[in-house]
């Protein structure tokens, strides 16, 4: 009767199980030849934009409302009564929330001076005895001290770009640090001021190697700067609420989160995927806006060109639209441009993700449209692979989500759609065609419904629990696939990759535990945990009350599923997935389920692994994910950039050199022709696919990673008719 109730909860909360990545709000947009020197006028010369903006005119004094206490105290009971981490509030987690609070402000260090903390310091142990009474001074205090040095930051570069940029010298030495988040804070205001001074001057050289004058990189930076400016004259009370709570939930867990009023809507909006976008999911991270993921079927995994990583720093409409910079925008009001009606086209300028530099920015087109719930349906292919003179049939079912229309379902309508639906139909299909073996294909898989999970491993397995299910009280309990019978008992293979999560990893973490399949790609995002919405009055609560465990007593949280074939990963772990999110609640381990294995699948896989080994040693796709990572990891870990322009333009130049000889070898060894520049591959539409292999990858050509797991569900066909 219990796990029946826990089973009902857990479906009204179906899409909350999908990925989302804190560290910030996470919203919907729907589901969107250089000059070798300055180019100097009389009117340069003389170049005042704007008069120097007065800051009085800015700074506002922000306090709390009398609704943001009374919510306040709702949000604390609930996390320390419902979360599933059970925190004493004491001054432990006041010094964690007061760091978290001020490192969410100021991530890279620029605002508050060292006088400024030392200041804040007696607050530090007090936060924990002046929320539960609804006293947010504290947090206010704060936030108007960092307000304030956000209205002098800008109103110096203002000032600093309408006077000139004559001055900046490109020829000596100098550098920059990349990434600030774990630098010094400054200790008076000639040191902030020095590196403000050397940002500007970064940005200031990015713009000039992207080909623009100095009357454009002045216009540009004071447009970008003005409007920050007065986006930060629109801060309200609210904002100030929302930041501060989110600093306690995600001291909780990364995926606990505060929705204020306006962020409640959006996120209800996000979960229909009805909204008409181009289906991403977004998070600010610091001045810029970055893709979390792409929505299965939408307009802009549809496209290919948006990749999870991803940072937009301009949005354009329609085709011939001005961009417009959004560096430094709110993310809800970046979100707002990228949404729009259905069938028109939004421009979006685009840092790729490990590219640290803004003049390595592209610009691409996406038209809007409505994710709906048919295109994101599982759908099956068939592949034909000959071996030993024989030709082997296989099966390739892809699957998006874990998709239910729950309006039908609850209604007792018999034609609802759900994913165990779709894919017990494709898998009959598959076997009146004769197929040998069956690839389930659960990249890119963020999760769905748990009932889904459930009743899709019942398709492969006769009977036995799936999941089990850890509440806030530290009471387990499992669901069951207890309906009989197998809808395919032949050979099967799963894939999966980082960002295959939640219902993903409990339907691949089930197939590998009961030994009922092997497991192939890259490890997975390790999302075990449930979320339920929490209605406030006032906004809403996301807490994480419940933990996933496999049948083996494995939790899938933190570690993911880790596949018996590893293949090299296409996204970086160190940046996406649980393990990179700060205060991810760790791995554990319960007892195991009672459970019969099918077999002893195992003692196939050394041997299925140094076929797999043979095989990708000599393939050039394999061998270009590998480089290519490796690229995008230095690359993105460069900590101090140089602000000399003939070492950049030589970075530049080496860096699209490896690229071009990686891609090249690559075309190479697949009787491909080489390309001249990187510029040829984008004239000729040859874009990368969402598999990351090749910068000139055309669309005709085999999935490497699919046809590799292909050949693994060969494999295992030969070794279990060997024995």
């Amino acid at each position: 009767m219990r796990t029946r109730i826990f089973l009902k909860l857990l479906l009204t909360l179906s899409l909350a199980l999908m990925l989302t990545v804190p560290s910030g709000p996470v919203l919907s947009a729907g589901a969107g030849s250089l000059p070798s020197g300055w180019l100097p006028s009389l009117a340069v010369s003389t170049y005042h934009l704007n008069a120097k903006p007065d800051p009085v005119e800015y700074i506002q004094t922000l306090a709390p409302e009398p609704v943001h206490r009374r919510t306040a105290r709702k949000i604390i009971a609930y996390l320390k009564e419902r979360h599933l981490k059970k925190l004493p509030l004491d001054d432990d987690l006041s010094l964690r929330v007061f760091d978290r609070y001020v490192e969410e402000l100021d991530q890279q260090h620029l605002f508050f001076l060292e006088s400024d903390l030392r200041e804040f310091a007696p607050l530090r142990l007090t936060l924990d005895d002046t929320i539960q009474r609804g006293n947010l001074d504290p947090a206010y205090r704060i936030f108007n001290r960092y307000q304030q040095r956000q209205v002098e930051h800008l109103v110096y570069l203002i000032d600093t770009v309408g006077n000139g940029l004559e001055a900046m010298d490109f020829h000596q030495e100098g550098t920059v640090e990349a990434d600030r988040s774990d630098a010094p804070r400054p200790v008076d205001k000639a040191e902030q001021e020095a590196i403000w001074y050397r940002r500007l001057k970064n940005e200031v050289l990015n713009l000039k190697l992207a080909g623009k004058t100095l009357t454009e990189i002045q216009s540009t930076l004071d447009r970008r700067y003005q409007s920050q400016l007065n986006r930060v004259a629109q801060n309200n009370s609210e904002d100030v609420f929302r930041t501060y709570m989110n600093a306690w939930a995600g001291t909780f867990d990364p995926h606990t989160q505060y929705f204020s009023p306006r962020m409640s809507e959006n996120f209800k909006i996000q979960m229909s995927l009805k909204l008409e976008g181009i289906g991403a999911l977004l998070q600010s991270e610091d001045e810029h806006t970055k893709v979390v993921r792409l929505v299965p079927a939408g307009p802009a995994e549809k496209g290919k060109e948006l990749m999870p990583g991803d940072r937009i720093v301009g949005v354009g409409q329609g085709p011939e639209g001005e961009i417009t910079d959004v560096v430094g925008w709110r993310l809800d009001d970046v979100v707002q441009r990228i949404r729009g009606p259905k069938g028109t086209v939004v421009r979006l300028e685009i840092l790729p993700a490990g590219m640290d530099n803004e003049y390595q920015t592209r610009i691409i087109s996406i038209v809007r449209n409505t994710v709906k719930l048919e295109e994101q349906a599982a759908k099956k292919e068939i592949l034909e692979i000959e071996r030993d003179g024989r030709t082997f049939t296989l099966g390739v079912i892809t699957v998006p989500t874990f998709y239910l229309d729950f309006q039908a379902y609850h209604e007792g309508r018999e034609d609802y759609k759900s994913t165990t639906r779709d894919v017990r139909r494709l898998v009959a299909e598959l076997k009146e065609s004769g197929v040998d073996g069956i690839v389930m294909d659960l990249r890119d898989n963020g999760g769905g419904a748990l009932q889904e999970a459930n009743e899709l491993t019942g398709l492969f397995i006769d009977k036995g629990p799936t999941v089990q299910i850890e509440n806030e009280e530290g009471q387990i309990s499992a669901l069951y696939d207890d309906d009989g019978g197998i809808a395919y008992e032949g050979p099967l293979v799963v894939m999966v990759n980082r960002l295959s999560a939640s219902a993903a990893e409990i339907f691949a973490g089930a197939i590998q535990d009961y030994q009922r399949g092997v497991v192939t790609g890259s490890k997975t995002y390790g999302k075990g945990t449930v979320q339920s919405l929490v209605d406030l009055g006032h906004g809403q609560l996301k807490l994480t009350f419940a933990k996933f465990y496999r049948v083996s007593g494995d939790s899938t949280q933190h570690r993911g599923i880790v596949p018996d074939i590893l293949f090299p990963p296409v996204y970086d772990a160190e940046q996406l997935g649980e393990s990179a999110l700060k205060d991810a609640i760790p791995w554990s381990h319960i007892q195991p389920s009672e459970f019969i294995p099918y077999g002893d699948l195992r003692r196939y896989i050394p041997e299925m692994q140094q076929q797999h080994t043979l095989r990708t040693s000599h393939s050039p796709d394999f061998a270009y994910l590998r480089a290519d990572l490796a690229f995008r990891k230095e690359s993105g870990q460069r900590k101090l950039l140089s602000l000399n322009e003939e070492q950049r333009r030589k970075r530049r130049e080496k860096s699209e050199s490896e690229r071009l000889v990686l891609e090249n070898k690559r075309r190479i060894a697949k009787g491909l022709p080489p390309l001249e520049s990187l510029e040829e591959a984008e004239d000729d539409n040859e874009v990368a696919n969402e598999n990351g292999i090749g910068i000139g990858k055309t669309t005709d050509e085999p999935d490497p990673l699919l046809m590799e797991s292909a050949y693994v569900l060969l494999d295992l066909i030969l070794f279990s008719q060997k024995s």
